[in-house]
């Protein structure tokens, strides 16, 4: 699966986020997100502290959270920068072998016609 660094570093955020507040995560899970967040703070400190305050927010699991989050990676360069990638990857690998499956999710629709994407969608198809 060919994922973004965006992808992948909000993606390890969000379940690192969901599974470290469970009395249920490992000790290698609760490591490995705690490594992953002081990255990124570090990285979104540098700019500005309002940034690293994303990371403080309480509904990691909501729409707008992950959007604002993208912003604010992209925006400092986090989506690019090794150290975090890492951290990133080695979260969503502590909770697979946890067995706890991530989400991260990846849609192509470059050619797709008539396709939404997302969970809750409704769509009415009326042709002529």
């Amino acid at each position: 699966m060919d994922v973004s660094g965006l992808e992948l570093v909000v993606a390890a955020l969000a379940a690192g986020a969901s599974a470290g507040l469970t009395d249920t995560a490992s000790s290698a899970v609760r490591d490995a997100y705690a490594g992953l967040r002081a990255a990124v703070r570090r990285r979104l400190a540098a700019r500005t502290e309002d940034d690293a305050r994303i990371l403080d927010a309480s509904d990691v699991e909501s729409e707008a959270w992950q959007a604002q989050l993208s912003d604010v990676l992209s925006a400092s360069g986090a989506d690019r920068d090794e150290e975090i990638l890492a951290a990133a990857r080695t979260l969503l690998q502590e909770l697979e072998t946890a067995g706890q499956r991530p989400r991260l999710n990846v849609v192509d629709a470059r050619e797709a016609q008539g396709t939404q994407i997302g969970d809750h969608n409704t769509q009415t198809n009326t042709f002529r």
